[in-house]
């Protein structure tokens, strides 16, 4: 750090913040979670061991899914997912949209037997 300015400058390995993202597989959450849970581990300890910031193992137990998963007490199976609803709303726009085509039809077609 550069104590006159109190500007942090960025060596060639740096990385900057928001420029990559880690991503986990499913199995390697879950184990994480029940090494804290199961064995009675610190968050702290587990993250320091896997090499992932704490917050995010902690981000992890309360995820409702790798609590149902894991079977943790007061943990219930999720309610509808975002991708579902996603789904569902395609599909209502879908039949509103032919919905609207037959109810066009339907009128330029009676208008043509009068």
């Amino acid at each position: 750090m550069d104590t006159k300015i109190g500007v942090t400058r960025l060596q060639e390995d740096d990385v900057l913040m928001g420029e990559t993202r880690r991503k986990y597989s499913r199995e390697f959450k879950l184990e994480a979670v029940r090494m804290v849970v199961e064995q009675g581990r610190s968050v702290r300890d587990v993250a320091k061991g896997l090499g992932v910031n704490p917050g995010v193992i902690q981000r992890w137990r309360t995820d409702p899914k790798l609590c149902y998963e894991l079977g943790l007490p007061g943990s219930s199976k999720p309610s509808v997912t975002d991708e579902e609803v996603r789904r569902l709303r395609r599909e209502l726009a879908t039949a509103q949209q032919e919905r609207e085509i037959l109810r066009k039809a339907l009128g330029f077609f009676s208008k043509a037997k009068s």
